[in-house]
């Protein structure tokens, strides 16, 4: 089954007048791939990652996310469905800076509420463990390196098990050495726990070695790239 779905998307923005963003765009994401979507600044690349999240519901065609056709639901069923099977990297991590590490990570699980506390914290500390941070845990947010806190911001992503991961420029803030850590837990994750990833991104190595590449042009995908 496909992670995702998006079927003949086609975007507008209304002011000052009616422009065409995105043109009848569609393609497929299977459970387990890396992609990254690139393209100019004005391609319209992010604008498609805010319909593929579920933020923005102004578009015509629909978008399927792990089986579930979510165009069409009201706001609050999307806004539950996204904490359930979407996690989020942005460019900016995000964090609470006066919480722990552990109380940012757990707070999506808690809020979900599907698990206890202790079932919560116990795979927040796993999370953080496997991505470098163990002993770190009561830490505030506001007293890490910005590559340590993108780092936290994964495990955050990750706490509720989401279908996919989306990421927006989730490099864009960190200089080569943190990029190269956050691919290759990006890269980790989709090859051993089958995590599947989209991600928008400026970095021509980091959407080079991802598993396929979308190339955006003035709203339509002019071509794809298996790596």
């Amino acid at each position: 089954m496909n992670a995702l779905k998006a079927t003949n998307v086609v975007k507008y923005f209304r002011t000052p007048e009616p422009f065409k963003v995105l043109k009848n765009v569609s393609f497929e994401v299977d459970k387990g791939e890396f992609v990254s979507i690139v393209g100019k600044s004005g391609s319209g690349k992010s604008t498609l990652l805010y319909l593929l999240s579920t933020m923005d519901t102004d578009y015509e065609g629909s978008i399927n996310i792990n089986g579930t056709l979510v165009t069409g639901k009201k706001q609050n069923e999307l806004a539950a469905f996204r904490n359930e099977h979407i996690g989020f990297v942005f460019q900016f991590h995000y964090l609470l800076p006066e919480f722990t590490l552990l109380d940012n990570v757990m707070l999506p699980a808690l809020k979900l509420n599907s698990k206890s506390k202790e079932e919560i914290q116990n795979r927040s500390m796993e999370l953080l463990d496997m991505l470098g941070l163990k002993g770190y845990e009561h830490k505030r947010a506001s007293n890490l390196s910005g590559g340590q806190q993108q780092r936290v911001a994964i495990a955050r992503a990750l706490i509720n098990d989401p279908a996919i991961i989306m990421g927006d420029e989730p490099t864009g803030n960190l200089d080569s050495q943190n990029t190269k850590i956050v691919f290759d837990i990006f890269k980790d994750l989709a090859r051993e726990k089958g995590q599947t990833i989209i991600t928008v991104t400026h970095d021509e190595e980091f959407a080079a070695n991802s598993d396929r590449i979308i190339e955006l042009r003035d709203g339509e995908i002019i071509g794809t790239q298996e790596n």
